[in-house]
């Protein structure tokens, strides 16, 4: 049985940040408006210490398996949403390791999460928090930032379900990495550790403290440093060397070239495949138009200095770019755009946004648009977002309408790989990915409630440290499933893309 919800709902925490229409009327639109509660510190620490009456921190361990839907099943599910040829290459990817599995399978472990009761302490959630899903990007001040840079599945929920996929992750990768159990359970543990010491930290700070904290790719450095030998961190600074590098016109020079002057995007199927390559020119045409369309409206989704910049620029070619594990198989078209010439491009990427994967489960999104459910996520979530960031909705190939977020393609993005990591580097680095999380959900949730519930003693890591080493074991199962399966001929497979 579920624990009832306590603090808001989830319905309340996404209207939110709901911007007020221009073409509503002050009057009206705060007729809409409801009050918003503002109970004192020490009624909320309250909250939270009721909700762990209902809740133990030890039952944070639970992990039910009996009549679990077969993964396979719940894969299999969102094949008929996807690009058909496309689907194949996603089995492929997912079916590399164990590791690529769990990140392909964030249904899966929706299923899982949503099958034993939850805290009711609601948080925006990131909806796929394993720890490939953090990284490095570019500020619109173009300092470089640590952060979550994934939010195709965000949805309002329970704050543990990230936490319990981050830590999920961090021990399927310490197994993949051959780590003993010990060292396995250790980097899980640091995670949740990371988590419950930053969100009682952020829970003594005023609210605006809350919302301008941030962690700087300059300061892991500093941190790493004290762990890390000099030939690690000669990777690790070979990462940000490499984010600092990540522009649009890094972009052109290794996804397009010249063609009679023009810009083009070179193809290289099947995972960068111009417009051109697909139909007739009426098709590519028409396919244009509903682009340029989409774009139209896209702009209105943006700040108006902003939408002023993206009109400097004008559309002048798209491709269609397989991207991720998971996300394979969604629409995703490459857009370049042009400035005063060709030495000034834009890229951008329209990625389609279809139901989080969470939605099953923790109830509807208020957003019809999925597009904006995203936007609306990742600005939750994150310190600071890419100034293009907006959604719209375009017809494609297919003639049918689906739904898009759109941002600039590797603006200053790197990430860290954990598979290969030593166990000091994975436990800190699983520390350091725990706190991140607990900065984003303070954001958005009762971080003084969440901060009250987790305690001051170690009871929270440990049992999520359990349930980390208990999914990791159901994931391998899962993960040998799939495998049988392809080789079977039961699923089809594209490998080594």
């Amino acid at each position: 049985m579920h624990v009832p919800r306590i603090g808001r709902s989830m319905t309340d925490l996404e209207t939110a940040a709901d911007p007020i229409p221009e073409t509503t009327s002050t009057i009206a639109a705060t007729r809409r408006l409801k009050p918003v509660p503002h109970p004192s510190r020490q009624e909320r620490a309250a909250t939270g210490k009721a909700v762990r009456k209902k809740l133990s921190l030890t039952q944070l361990a639970d992990l039910s398996t009996d009549d679990r839907p077969r993964a396979l099943t719940l894969l299999q599910s969102q094949d008929a949403s996807r690009v058909p040829d496309l689907v194949p290459i996603r089995y492929g990817r997912m079916s590399a390791s164990n590791f690529t599995f769990f990140r392909g399978g964030a249904l899966v472990m929706a299923s899982d999460l949503a099958a034993n009761a939850n805290s009711g302490l609601t948080v925006q959630l990131c909806g796929d928090a394993h720890i490939n899903n953090f990284g490095i990007y570019a500020s619109p001040e173009r300092r470089l930032v640590f952060d979550i840079n994934d939010f195709d599945e965000t949805h309002a929920g329970p704050f543990e379900w990230d936490v319990k996929r981050m830590a999920a992750s961090v021990a399927i990768a310490a197994q993949l990495n051959g780590f003993t159990k010990k060292q396995t359970r250790d980097a899980a543990s640091a995670s949740a550790l990371g988590y419950r010491e930053a969100m009682r930290t952020l829970a003594a700070n005023g609210n605006l403290a809350i919302w301008y904290s941030h962690l700087d790719a300059e300061e892991i450095l500093t941190t790493v440093r004290q762990t890390l030998d000099a030939r690690r961190m000669t990777t690790t600074s070979s990462v940000l060397e490499k984010a600092r590098t990540k522009d649009s016109i890094q972009a052109v020079s290794k996804l397009a070239e010249l063609v009679d002057g023009q810009l083009r995007f070179v193809s290289q199927p099947p995972l960068v495949r111009p417009i051109e390559d697909f139909q007739d020119s009426n098709v590519v045409e028409a396919t244009y138009s509903y682009i340029r369309t989409m774009i139209r409206g896209y702009r209105s989704t943006l700040q108006r200095d902003r939408r002023h910049l993206l009109e400097q620029f004008r559309l002048v070619h798209m491709a269609r770019k397989v991207v991720g594990v998971g996300s394979v198989g969604t629409r995703s078209w490459l857009l370049l755009f042009e400035g005063v010439d060709g030495g000034d491009p834009l890229v951008l990427q329209a990625k389609e946004a279809q139901d989080s994967v969470l939605e099953r489960f923790a109830g509807k999104s208020r957003f019809k648009h999925q597009g904006q459910r995203v936007v609306h996520g990742q600005q939750f979530m994150q310190a600071t977002s890419d100034i293009f960031l907006g959604w719209q909705s375009s017809r494609g190939l297919d003639d049918v309408e689906h739904d898009f977020y759109i941002r600039q393609l590797r603006d200053g993005k790197g990430s860290i790989d954990p598979v290969g990591m030593l166990p000091d580097g994975l436990a800190l680095y699983g520390r350091i990915c725990g706190e991140t999380l607990a900065r984003a959900h303070a954001r958005s949730g009762d971080r003084i409630a969440i901060a009250s519930y987790l305690g001051a003693r170690t009871k929270f890591e440990d049992a999520i440290t359990e349930y980390a080493l208990k999914y990791a074991d159901v994931n391998a199962g899962d993960y040998a499933t799939l495998t049988a399966a392809i080789a079977s001929g039961e699923i089809s497979a594209i490998k080594d893309l």
